[in-house]
Protein backbone atom coordinates (compact mmCIF):
# COMPACT_ATOMS: atom_id res chain seq x y z
CA UNK A 1 0.00 0.00 0.00
CA UNK A 2 2.53 2.35 1.28
CA UNK A 3 4.44 1.87 -2.53
CA UNK A 4 1.04 2.57 -4.42
CA UNK A 5 0.89 5.62 -2.44
CA UNK A 6 4.94 6.66 -3.15
CA UNK A 7 4.25 5.78 -6.80
CA UNK A 8 0.66 7.90 -6.79
CA UNK A 9 1.99 10.71 -5.73
CA UNK A 10 5.38 10.78 -7.73
CA UNK A 11 3.55 10.70 -10.43
CA UNK A 12 1.26 13.29 -9.39
CA UNK A 13 4.09 15.49 -8.24
CA UNK A 14 5.32 15.02 -12.30
CA UNK A 15 2.13 15.88 -13.99
CA UNK A 16 1.92 19.33 -11.43
CA UNK A 17 5.80 20.24 -12.58
CA UNK A 18 4.83 19.72 -16.15
CA UNK A 19 1.79 21.76 -15.98
CA UNK A 20 3.43 24.89 -14.56
CA UNK A 21 6.43 24.31 -17.32
CA UNK A 22 3.65 24.14 -19.74
CA UNK A 23 2.43 27.69 -18.03
CA UNK A 24 5.72 29.03 -18.24
CA UNK A 25 6.23 28.22 -21.69
CA UNK A 26 2.63 30.10 -22.86
CA UNK A 27 4.41 33.10 -20.45
CA UNK A 28 7.27 32.99 -22.05
CA UNK A 29 5.44 33.45 -25.36
CA UNK A 30 3.14 36.26 -24.63
CA UNK A 31 6.14 38.38 -22.81
CA UNK A 32 8.59 37.57 -25.98
CA UNK A 33 5.47 38.80 -28.14
CA UNK A 34 5.20 41.55 -26.10
CA UNK A 35 8.85 42.97 -26.20
CA UNK A 36 9.22 42.14 -29.50
CA UNK A 37 11.60 39.20 -28.81
CA UNK A 38 12.04 35.72 -30.64
CA UNK A 39 11.88 33.00 -28.02
CA UNK A 40 14.33 30.40 -29.13
CA UNK A 41 13.96 26.16 -29.33
CA UNK A 42 10.04 27.25 -28.03
CA UNK A 43 10.90 25.66 -24.40
CA UNK A 44 11.62 26.81 -21.08
CA UNK A 45 13.48 24.55 -18.27
CA UNK A 46 13.19 24.93 -14.91
CA UNK A 47 16.38 26.28 -13.71
CA UNK A 48 16.31 26.77 -9.47
CA UNK A 49 13.79 26.42 -6.63
CA UNK A 50 13.89 28.32 -3.44
CA UNK A 51 12.05 29.62 -0.81
CA UNK A 52 10.56 32.98 -0.32
CA UNK A 53 8.35 35.18 1.86
CA UNK A 54 5.38 36.03 -0.53
CA UNK A 55 2.39 37.82 1.38
CA UNK A 56 3.51 36.59 4.98
CA UNK A 57 4.23 33.61 3.82
CA UNK A 58 6.96 30.73 2.99
CA UNK A 59 6.45 29.11 -0.62
CA UNK A 60 7.87 27.92 -3.14
CA UNK A 61 9.77 29.98 -6.10
CA UNK A 62 10.58 28.55 -9.13
CA UNK A 63 13.21 29.87 -11.61
CA UNK A 64 12.66 29.03 -15.21
CA UNK A 65 15.30 29.71 -18.09
CA UNK A 66 14.78 30.08 -21.86
CA UNK A 67 16.48 31.93 -24.61
CA UNK A 68 15.83 34.97 -26.86
CA UNK A 69 17.20 36.56 -29.98
CA UNK A 70 16.66 40.40 -30.01
CA UNK A 71 17.68 40.55 -33.65
CA UNK A 72 17.66 37.57 -35.04
CA UNK A 73 21.31 36.51 -35.39
CA UNK A 74 22.07 36.49 -30.73
CA UNK A 75 21.17 34.14 -27.98
CA UNK A 76 20.57 36.21 -25.01
CA UNK A 77 19.54 34.46 -21.08
CA UNK A 78 15.61 35.37 -19.94
CA UNK A 79 14.24 33.81 -16.65
CA UNK A 80 10.84 33.80 -15.21
CA UNK A 81 9.57 33.01 -11.49
CA UNK A 82 6.57 31.83 -10.59
CA UNK A 83 4.91 31.23 -7.23
CA UNK A 84 1.66 29.79 -6.33
CA UNK A 85 0.88 29.29 -10.31
CA UNK A 86 1.44 32.83 -10.75
CA UNK A 87 4.76 35.29 -12.09
CA UNK A 88 6.39 36.54 -9.83
CA UNK A 89 9.37 38.16 -11.68
CA UNK A 90 11.05 38.63 -15.49
CA UNK A 91 14.59 38.96 -16.57
CA UNK A 92 14.62 39.87 -20.39
CA UNK A 93 18.13 40.70 -21.92
CA UNK A 94 18.37 44.51 -22.59
CA UNK A 95 17.68 46.03 -25.59
CA UNK A 96 20.67 48.25 -27.17
CA UNK A 97 19.50 50.66 -29.90
CA UNK A 98 22.21 52.04 -32.20
CA UNK A 99 21.81 55.31 -34.34
CA UNK A 100 22.63 54.79 -38.12
CA UNK A 101 25.91 57.00 -38.62
CA UNK A 102 24.72 59.07 -41.69
CA UNK A 103 27.70 59.89 -44.67
CA UNK A 104 26.55 63.56 -44.85
CA UNK A 105 27.47 64.37 -41.23
CA UNK A 106 30.00 66.83 -40.59
CA UNK A 107 33.06 65.14 -38.75
CA UNK A 108 33.26 68.12 -36.39
CA UNK A 109 29.89 66.72 -34.61
CA UNK A 110 31.84 63.38 -33.78
CA UNK A 111 31.53 63.18 -29.95
CA UNK A 112 34.77 60.76 -29.46
CA UNK A 113 37.52 62.15 -27.68
CA UNK A 114 40.87 61.41 -28.75
CA UNK A 115 42.92 60.41 -26.21
CA UNK A 116 46.40 61.70 -25.84
CA UNK A 117 49.28 60.83 -23.49
CA UNK A 118 50.16 63.37 -20.52
CA UNK A 119 53.58 64.16 -19.96
CA UNK A 120 53.81 64.41 -15.88
CA UNK A 121 56.77 65.33 -15.88
CA UNK A 122 58.38 61.86 -14.88
CA UNK A 123 59.91 61.30 -18.20
CA UNK A 124 59.89 62.97 -21.22
CA UNK A 125 58.16 61.43 -24.04
CA UNK A 126 56.70 58.43 -21.56
CA UNK A 127 53.34 57.31 -23.86
CA UNK A 128 51.22 55.96 -20.93
CA UNK A 129 48.08 57.61 -20.16
CA UNK A 130 47.69 58.08 -16.70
Amino acid sequence: MFLLLLLASLIISWLKLSRLRELATAEARRQCERHGLQLLDETVGLRSVRLRRLNGMRVLERCYAFEVSIDGDDREPARLWFALGRLTGVSLPTIETRIPERDDEASDTNNVVPLRPRLDGRKSGDPRLH
